[in-house]
């Protein structure tokens, strides 16, 4: 079970006034931690910054973060690629249906998912990306959202 980590008081005042002087990678992901990420999303990120892989056990033991519950709720991966097959057109629908909601419902904040769309080559490589676009619709709507449009993305590719 992943665990959903928020900053404390001291996370809070250290943001402020950098008084423990930590390293960088650290410090970028003490500004990560927002009560909404789930431990596996953090150390995702916390591995683009090149930051020690047991980051949260330190800011934890450090006081700066706390786990304050399990994680969000996300509707179970089902594949369903081979439904898409090769078909070209279907795949371009899934493309435009994914690209039209990380842009009304994301908006700039979906810039890097809008790209990995668009780079997206086959159905395969689209559906990698639904966990990934669910995750930010749950941190900018709702989880409930979130499960609700991947049921619309499933139903779009069964249809």
């Amino acid at each position: 079970m992943a665990l959903i980590h928020a900053k404390t008081a001291a996370g809070r005042r250290e943001i402020e006034d950098r008084g423990l002087r930590l390293a960088p990678a650290l410090r970028s992901v003490l500004l990560l931690v927002d009560g909404q990420r789930d431990s596996r999303e953090l150390q995702q990120m916390a591995q683009g910054l090149r930051a020690p892989e047991d980051v949260l056990e330190q800011l934890a033991a450090l006081g700066l973060i706390e786990a304050v519950g399990g994680s969000v709720e996300r509707a179970p991966e089902v594949p369903v690629t081979t439904q898409l097959g090769d078909d070209p057109l279907r795949c371009q629908q899934l493309r435009d249906w994914m690209a039209e909601s990380v842009r009304r419902h994301l908006g700039l904040k979906g810039y890097l998912i809008q790209l990995k769309i668009e780079r997206s080559r086959n159905a395969v490589g689209l559906e990698q990306l639904w966990p990934e676009v669910a995750a930010a619709l749950g941190r900018a709507k709702s989880p409930a959202f979130a499960n609700r449009w991947l049921e619309e993305t499933r139903a779009l590719v069964l249809a």
